[in-house]
């Protein structure tokens, strides 16, 4: 059965780092592209970071020059690195995955809490 597992949030002061993953597990099918999102308290799921099939990347501007989205195709694997955290960042993060076959799965969310 197909799964998709995030890992890698906490909590963490101004100026930390974090990475996340977002891993695709049991699927016959690889990772055609990717969006993390975030959902601070209180205000709509948006989305923060994507990446294509092509591997171009673009990012909302709150977030350009801080985070970074990559893929690992051989583990099936997409990673978000959080750095210069600020707490306008806390919220949880989901990501999306579209696969090669075209069905699409969200993970289940990791909670990112960043205290001043």
């Amino acid at each position: 059965q197909v799964q998709v597992v995030e890992s890698g949030g906490g909590s963490v002061q101004a100026g930390g780092s974090l990475r996340l993953s977002c891993a695709l597990s049991r699927s016959t099918f690889s990772i055609y592209s990717t969006g993390w999102y975030r959902q601070a308290p209180g205000k709509q799921r948006d989305l923060v970071a994507d990446i294509n099939n092509r591997g171009i990347t673009s990012y909302v501007d709150s977030v350009k020059g801080r985070f970074t989205i990559s893929r690992d195709n051989a583990k099936n694997t997409v990673y978000l690195e959080m750095n210069s955290l600020k707490p306008e960042d806390t919220g949880v993060y989901y990501c999306k995955i579209l696969t090669s076959a075209g069905p699409r799965y969200w993970g289940q969310g990791t909670q990112v809490t960043v205290s001043s």
